[in-house]
């Protein structure tokens, strides 16, 4: 993803932008992927068991009020690229 954000940066063509779109699609995670990860096994193994709630706990807090997409940082500025993408 970095690679094909930083290629797209230096190239700033179709080809490079069609390949940072691919990477983000591949890439950004719903509300629900996060939901689905923070409430299963391998969540709570990888977060802790209380963060993985706390986290479950923010996603479907911000489901309710509308949000699509995952609460990371990653995530949240890739969609706006990805729904900008026109742009590019």
């Amino acid at each position: 993803m970095k690679s094909a954000a930083e290629n797209y940066l230096k190239a700033q063509d179709k080809n490079s932008a069609d390949v940072l779109v691919k990477k983000l699609e591949d890439s950004v995670c719903s509300i629900d992927e996060l939901i689905g990860l923070c409430e299963s096994e391998t969540g709570k193994q990888f977060f802790g068991a209380e963060k993985a709630a706390e986290m479950a706990k923010a996603a479907h807090d911000a489901k309710g009020k509308g949000e699509k997409f995952c609460l990371c940082p990653a995530c949240q500025a890739g969609h706006v690229i990805y729904e900008n993408k026109e742009m590019l």
